[in-house]
């Protein structure tokens, strides 16, 4: 099946297992070139990465300053092209949950909008 038939899930969920790989390139395969990614912090907002270098770089960074990231499916529900994933983040001995809203087109994640409890 090439990619811009799977549903909104099953990339979200590929995207996932390549985040938590800590595979960049991976990611990014998985990502369109005009992307967007709204992280957590700084709060209240967080920032905004738009494009696959501004994105790509942002992803890096986090990555390379939580070498134990890892986040954990509690539920996804998937409507059309579009996801919501509620998440446990967990950096080795401390965690937090939140939420992604993401968007796919194409096979790929074309938005990831991310927030945090607490």
């Amino acid at each position: 099946m090439d990619t811009s038939s799977k549903s909104a899930a099953s990339v979200v969920r590929a995207f996932n297992e390549a985040f938590n790989s800590h595979d960049i390139n991976a990611v990014m395969e998985l990502m369109t070139h005009d992307c967007i990614f709204e992280n957590t912090f700084p709060a209240p907002d967080g920032a905004l990465h738009v494009g696959a270098p501004m994105v790509r770089q942002a992803l890096a960074d986090f990555l390379a300053s939580s070498p134990m990231a890892h986040f954990e499916e509690e539920e996804l529900i998937s409507c059309g092209d579009r996801c919501i994933v509620r998440w446990k983040y967990t950096w080795g001995e401390g965690y937090i949950r939140g939420v992604d809203l993401m968007r796919t087109r194409d096979g790929k994640v074309s938005e990831k909008l991310a927030y945090v409890k607490g």
